[in-house]
């Protein structure tokens, strides 16, 4: 194929990068300053330095115009809401003493005032802060942050884009602040906030913004014509405004849709599309539409979600199509490459057959590079990395190390009686209650305890040699006996190990299943300071051996009470690790639930009574549009069942879930078949305790009542509070008593007062059942 050169030479550009450094250097620098061993003036000087480190790679990579106001001490959303001024009432004293603390109080709450509430970022692993609004908010413009941001980078020489959060999605990502009727619509405040919007638009301007990006991916998502309507106006207003620069509308995702006309015929500069997840969809409606005449646009034709290399035939034959339908085409991934790791050269570890498959960041930049100088030169100009590509590519379409006949074969032998337990609810809650004989509002806790500096210690000890596989099991046998010698005091009624053996919910499943390969350094962001690496899922799936039953056996034989089995499930296997794009997911789904199920059985015949799958991600890979929602929900409950499906009646499966909209999935979480279910819900008031009983939800359910990322320690009245919302929704003979989450992240002082608190609240309340009873 041969690509003639573009009429006006096409730019290469990203909307966003990885904030942390090729060292996690932001996230030591926040911990370090939460704990008082950094002063802010040492953050600020780690945090420009970053900003600095990230626009020279990309100029050294050959990125044209460089993104500013994307980098974040916590998450870009609640930057916005500084930007505007939707502080909540309760953090405002704290705002006003200090900027910084303000700030961070709003993200992780004091132990006086709760903070923000937190969700994922559409249909990824990122969490956002949800801006609280209500019919009294007041707007007032702060662009301090990103008019600072673009100077810094147009000082250094850089040409500049900042990047803001659009208004619309801003609105439609918020929820009514506490205290505001529930029907309140954040929408509404559209016109209060556009005056705002056109403020930092004109200062960004004259600190020399030439374009400003605002993203939309709200867009992508089904829109009534109401709120279209809205968008139509929000960027007439804008686009109107006076003393503004170019604006660009960005959009990632998915399908834009019925809002791309609305999009197109709006008075602004330029639009930038996602053309690697839409089947072509945003292609087709874009010629369907007539193009974008005297508009630029910019194409995401490298996948900014995944870390496998582009093909770049394919994207240029895409790029050579929409020449024709723009006034000029730049070249982009197709969303901030926040959701990737850096820098897949430090991956000396992985199997270089494979490596050769990766792109990360840095390797996604460069893919830009080439296809932009590609579309600008023509594909003579790149002759050399097209063939390096097609020969990547074809190495990958036929490696062996992708498929293996007898997982394949196992696969396909499944039935439907595979996914199906041998008796129904009703029957099987009669002999579990029988088996265990729990109290009233049992509780436990969801799984993991705090990984301690002395557990990362033992790790990086045995990776370094410094101690031998049998000294750190016995630390980590000391760990489990000092978890469960805990739980025990404390009361609650059904333990966990504690998880002390684990790095991670997903990598270490992934590092003892065949097809999975984990990285040392490919850390993504999942929330503030919460860094994940995701194993990349490059082939077919199996279980060589148990992964999981000797610790879980081990910590049963100290204590009387029942020990939970913990797993992570299918579906987060695949959502929160970089997944193979050579078969459909739920094909790679059912082999990562048989490979489970394997371990359900032998967790069962080892004598466990309760076995946990967790399912965090099932919300999270709902697709963002509802006709494409039955598809994806069929395969993701079947993987689930077909998990836990070959379990006796009297062995309780539990399922848990958070940080995520659930009303939106209340048949599906029925759908799982599973006995008991935790979710999140402290955040958000049990908010899910009256979704799932609208629902009619027949099965017994946990909403949490610890937010566990938050320092702050919840009171035994607080806690018994919440409880009592509980029990307006779920009777108490299906109420259970947890926390939010694992406890992994939080530190011992704190997880101790509030698991005591959490039982007392248990207490205090089945003594008032009691009492009404008699």
């Amino acid at each position: 194929m041969t690509t003639k050169p573009a009429a006006a030479a096409a730019r290469a550009t990203v909307y966003g990068y990885p904030r942390q450094g090729h060292n996690r250097e932001l996230k030591k620098a926040i911990e370090g300053y939460w704990k008082g061993r950094v002063d802010a003036g040492t953050l600020r000087e780690t945090a420009a330095g970053l900003r600095r480190s990230n626009w020279q790679e990309l100029a050294e990579a050959g990125i044209h115009e460089v993104p500013t106001g994307d980098f974040s001490y916590y998450d870009h959303v609640l930057d916005t809401s500084v930007m505007v001024g939707a502080v909540p009432e309760r953090h405002r004293a704290a705002v006003r003493a200090d900027a910084l603390d303000g700030y961070f109080a709003m993200a992780r709450g004091t132990q006086d005032v709760a903070p923000l509430e937190m969700t994922k970022w559409f249909d990824t692993n990122y969490h956002y802060l949800v801006p609280e609004l209500g019919p009294d908010t007041v707007f007032t413009a702060d662009s301090g942050k990103q008019v600072a941001e673009l100077k810094e980078a147009l000082a250094l020489g850089h040409t500049a884009r900042p990047v803001l959060v659009g208004p619309v999605t801003y609105l439609l990502l918020a929820k009514p602040a506490p205290g505001v009727a529930a029907g309140f619509n954040p929408l509404t405040l559209l016109d209060r906030l556009l005056p705002v919007y056109a403020e930092v638009l004109a200062d960004l301007r004259a600190a020399g913004a030439a374009w400003v990006q605002l993203d939309e991916p709200a867009l992508v998502q089904d829109r009534t014509p109401a709120e279209l309507n809205t968008v139509a106006r929000a960027y007439r207003d804008l686009g109107a405004a006076a003393d503004r620069p170019k604006l660009l509308i960005a959009s990632y995702f998915g399908r834009l849709g019925e809002a791309l006309p609305v999009l197109a015929k709006s008075p602004v500069e330029g639009l930038a599309v996602d053309f690697t997840e839409t089947g072509g969809a945003n292609l087709d409606d874009l010629a369907a539409v007539g193009g974008l005449p005297g508009k630029r646009l910019v194409a995401g034709v490298v996948n900014g979600r995944n870390i496998w290399i582009n093909d770049y035939e394919k994207s240029l034959a895409t790029l050579g199509t929409l020449l024709g339908l723009a006034d000029r085409v730049d070249v982009a991934a197709s969303c901030s490459l926040l959701h990737v790791p850096l820098d897949a050269t430090a991956e000396r570890e992985i199997d270089q057959r494979v490596a050769r498959w990766l792109a990360f960041a840095r390797q996604k930049t460069r893919e830009i590079s080439v296809l932009a100088r590609g579309l600008a030169e023509g594909t003579g100009a790149i002759t050399a990395e097209l063939a390096a590509n097609r020969a990547d590519l074809a190495s990958r379409a036929g490696s062996a190390l992708t498929r293996d006949p007898a997982v394949r074969a196992r696969t396909a032998a499944v039935t439907d009686a595979d996914g199906r337990r041998s008796q129904p609810y009703a029957r099987r809650t009669a002999a579990q209650r029988a088996h265990l004989a729990l109290p009233p509002l049992p509780t436990t806790t969801i799984g993991s305890f705090p990984q301690t500096a002395e557990l990362r210690t033992a790790r990086a000890d045995l990776r370094a040699r410094r101690i031998d596989a049998a000294g750190y099991e016995e630390r980590i046998k000391d760990e489990i006996r000092e978890v469960l010698s805990f739980q025990e005091k404390a009361g609650l009624d059904v333990l966990v190990h504690g998880e002390p053996e684990r790095n991670d919910m997903v990598q270490y499943f992934a590092e003892q299943l065949t097809g999975y390969l984990a990285t040392q350094h490919g850390w993504v962001q999942s929330y503030g300071t919460r860094y994940v690496r995701p194993p990349v899922l490059a082939g077919d799936i199996s279980r060589p051996e148990p992964m999981t039953v000797r610790w879980t056996t081990y910590a049963q034989s100290l204590t009387e009470r029942p020990v939970k089995g913990m797993l992570t499930g299918p579906v987060t296997m695949l959502a929160w690790s970089f997944v193979r794009d050579d078969q459909p997911l739920g094909d790679t789904a059912r082999q990562v639930a048989l490979a489970l199920r394997d371990e359900v059985d032998d967790l069962e015949s080892a004598g466990t009574s309760v076995i946990q799958v967790d399912e965090p991600a099932l919300r999270e890979t709902l697709p963002l549009r509802a006709a494409d929602r039955p598809a994806y929900l069929d395969w993701a409950t079947e993987s689930f069942r077909l998990t836990t499906g070959g379990v006796r009646p009297d062995t309780q499966i539990h399922t848990h879930m958070c940080y995520a909209e659930f009303g939106d999935i209340v048949q599906a979480i029925d759908d799982l078949d599973a006995d008991v279910i935790s979710l999140e819900a402290a955040r958000s008031h049990m908010q899910v305790a009256g979704e799932l009983a609208a629902h009619g939800y027949p099965r017994e359910a946990g909403p949490g009542v610890y937010d566990i990322h938050s320092p702050r320690v919840p009171s035994a009245e607080e806690t018994a509070a919440l409880l009592r919302t509980g029990l307006e929704a779920i009777p108490a003979e299906r109420l259970w008593v947890n926390p939010d989450c694992g406890l992994k992240t939080r530190g011992w002082p704190e997880t101790r007062a509030s698991l005591e608190n959490l039982v007392a609240a248990a207490r205090e309340i089945r003594a008032e059942l009691a009492a009404e009873g008699s």
